[in-house]
């Protein structure tokens, strides 16, 4: 039986993934800040699921990582669906620094921490849910667009570290487009190519199944991310797609 952490369960993405890894067979070990949805999957699948809370924020988050695969007795897959974002054209500073403290120093403690995990194991997988906002910098959301640039580039080094030191770690960074879950603002706003939570995860799961590197859900955003990179700099800094955030 196959094995899986994933952080940030408790709703959205995470959630979707956890029960489609459930539905194929897979045992989990499941982390979040919410003890009651926790407790909510673990009820369902009470022979397959672990739960454990944590909170990327905290310190402890690597330790408790460690216990929770402790209690999952090994992993094979590490799910990294924890993060925040939101629209933030005012520059509110405490919006920006809780953004970077989440998505860069938190999400520094669980990824290094699994990889450590995995090396000293002689391989694994790690995934990670970062964004498409990662391509270009997002006048909107400023903190959340470079944030997720880091990841992306987290991730590619530790790709190559792991290759540097043979540790047979392999890692997908999954860069999803607008989803319909609680980190968009979606009563206030309308958002082009919205995608449901759960057609979402079954693009995740047969990506990781894959194995593949990078996976950009689903089609309509790869087309897009195409043409962003394409896009000559003062082009884009001349309110380039603004409209879609304001």
């Amino acid at each position: 039986m196959k094995k899986a952490v994933i952080i940030g369960a408790t709703s959205g993405i995470g959630r979707e993934v956890a029960l489609c890894l459930l539905r194929k067979g897979w045992a989990l070990g499941v982390a979040g800040r919410r003890e009651d949805a926790l407790e909510e999957l673990r009820q369902a699948y009470p022979e397959r699921v672990v739960a454990y809370p944590m909170d990327v924020m905290r310190g402890d988050a690597a330790d408790r990582l460690m216990h929770l695969i402790q209690l999952r007795e090994g992993m094979d897959l590490f799910f990294l669906a924890s993060g925040t974002g939101r629209r933030n054209p005012l520059l509110d500073e405490e919006v920006e620094v809780r953004t970077a403290e989440t998505n860069v120093t938190g999400f520094i403690r669980v990824v290094t921490a699994a990889y450590r995990y995995f090396e000293a194991a002689g391989g694994g997988h790690v995934a990670v849910i970062s964004s498409i906002a990662g391509t270009k910098g997002m006048g909107a959301a400023p903190a959340y667009s470079a944030t997720k640039r880091f990841q992306n580039t987290y991730i590619d080094a530790l790709a190559q570290l792991s290759r540097m030191r043979n540790a047979h770690v392999r890692f997908t960074d999954v860069r999803p487009g607008f989803v319909d879950t609680a980190l968009l603002d979606s009563a206030e706003h309308t958002y082009p190519m919205l995608m449901q939570p759960g057609k979402v995860a079954q693009s995740i799961v047969r990506a990781l199944e894959r194995r593949k590197r990078v996976v950009v859900i689903d089609r309509r955003y790869r087309v897009l991310v195409f043409f962003w990179r394409l896009i000559p700099r003062w082009i884009w800094e001349r309110r380039f797609l603004f409209f879609l955030f304001e």
